[in-house]
């Protein structure tokens, strides 16, 4: 594979970056555990680790080769003269992939996180009634094909990245931490799942109400939060390197950036909720917090501080409101809030690039540099619209395609009494708490 080597620095640098992108994984399996009931709390945990196994091991036999590293061999279309790179070409199972620390290489690690990364985003709105296997099954479909599809097309030199060279759009589609490759996808995967699943029993009543389903435990939700936050700052470091053509020395930019619009999120968060309802809401404030990094994903190494505090206060609020709209007025019942978090979270993120990103007036690799540079590429803005178009009118009806199908064929929700009684004792024959009782149904609305 064709790929400019990297300095002995940025190799080590990335590295350790990608090291950290685990505890992004680790702190959303915490969060959406605390989000669900203690009933199943176990459950969630086993279909993370689920998710990450399964979602691996697919990506290294196949999803590589779809997505394969800008330089690579490929599949494209010519149009009216310019050539389109649709899909990559590269053998399954990492065959030809030396391990050399080439940029190629170092992708396909960081990928075998974000994919499954990807994969947990749906376990939060799936929870309480989505089947161990069933799980499994969607996310070998979303690690061999929905995920390494669109990333080729951001990340692998694919006709959304073209976007600048053969129209003049900016930079062409910019995504330098996965807001869209990562956490929107992931999003509109869990909007599909629980249109698939429906709501939990109990949730909607029938004359219209919609009771609380409280999350069973506050103290793993921010703790999650805290993981969460280590794991994001290696996940965007690593992107720009790798994808942004990033100097280490950016690193403390972006950094900076991601801390600040998580803390923004939060803060923005946890004010309007104490305005709405006289105190402020932990799980409204922590998905706050994680909205605000999804949010930052995409242009963090093109923004300034202040910038990012901006992306991330807009984050912070949309999220808020939008979690309670799709409970309450669109009846999607989605536990973890990962369809207003990672999607809404990621596509007001992508945007935002398209409004604030700004690059130097020299190379790429500029990146994070003492001046991030003062030029706005023109038509940055339209590369990003286009790029969340494909996400909402492709990636969304393709990945709720396939799921629907597979549900006809393995019905993906577990019985009702398997609800009733709890995902841990139904499907994994203990709970997560055999010492205490935990919650049953009994205080809800049949």
């Amino acid at each position: 594979m064709n790929t400019p080597a990297l300095t002995d620095l940025a190799t080590v640098a990335c590295l350790f970056f990608i090291f950290l992108t685990p505890l992004a994984a680790a702190g959303l399996a915490l969060i959406n555990t605390g989000l669900g009931r203690s009933h199943s709390a176990a459950h969630i945990m086993m279909a993370s680790l689920s998710a990450l196994s399964v979602a691996g091991l697919v990506y290294f036999a196949f999803g590589f080769g779809w997505e394969g590293f800008s330089g690579g061999t490929f599949h494209a279309l010519t149009l009216s003269g310019k050539q389109w790179n649709w899909i990559a070409a590269e053998p399954f199972f990492f065959r030809k992939l030396a391990s050399d620390g080439s940029p190629a290489y170092l992708s396909a690690l960081l990928q075998v996180f974000c994919v499954g990364l990807a994969a947990m985003i749906p376990l939060g709105s799936g929870a309480d009634r989505w089947r161990l296997r069933a799980s499994g099954i969607s996310t070998a479909l979303l690690a061999g094909w929905t995920y390494p599809l669109f990333a080729h097309w951001v990340w692998g030199g694919g006709w959304l990245a073209q976007l600048g060279a053969n129209y003049g759009l900016g930079r062409g589609f910019l995504d330098v931490g996965g807001a869209g490759t990562i956490h929107v996808l992931g999003g509109l995967t869990a909007l599909s799942i629980t249109w698939i699943l429906g709501p939990r029993r109990g949730k909607y009543s029938a004359d219209g109400m919609a009771p609380a389903i409280p999350g069973h435990n506050a103290v793993l939700i921010l703790f999650g939060c805290l993981l969460a936050l280590l794991g994001w700052l290696g996940l965007n470091c690593a992107g720009a390197i790798l994808f942004a053509g990033g100097e280490p020395s950016g690193s403390e930019l972006i950094a900076m950036n991601t801390v600040l619009a998580g803390a923004a999120a939060a803060l923005t968060a946890a004010f309007i909720t104490n305005v709405r309802f006289g105190k402020p809401d932990a799980s409204l404030t922590a998905n706050g917090w994680v909205a605000g990094l999804v949010a930052s994903s995409a242009s963090c190494a093109f923004v300034v501080p202040a910038e990012a505090v901006v992306i991330g206060s807009i984050a912070g609020a949309v999220v808020t409101f939008c979690i309670e709209w799709l409970e309450l007025k669109l009846e999607v019942d989605d536990p973890g809030g990962a369809v207003s978090v990672h999607a809404i979270g990621g596509l007001w993120g992508l945007l935002a690039a398209g409004l604030f990103a700004r690059f130097p007036g020299t190379a790429m690799n500029a990146v994070g540099h003492s001046a991030i540079g003062t030029e706005s590429a023109p038509g940055q803005w339209l590369a990003q619209v286009i790029g969340v178009a494909t996400l909402l009118g492709f990636v969304l009806p393709l990945t709720y395609g396939l799921n629907w199908l597979l549900n006809r064929i393995y019905p993906y929700r577990v019985s009702v009494e398997g609800e009733r009684q709890g995902l841990d004792l139904h499907e994994l024959g203990a709970g997560a708490y055999p010492e205490i009782i935990t919650h049953t149904e009994d205080f809800l609305p049949r």
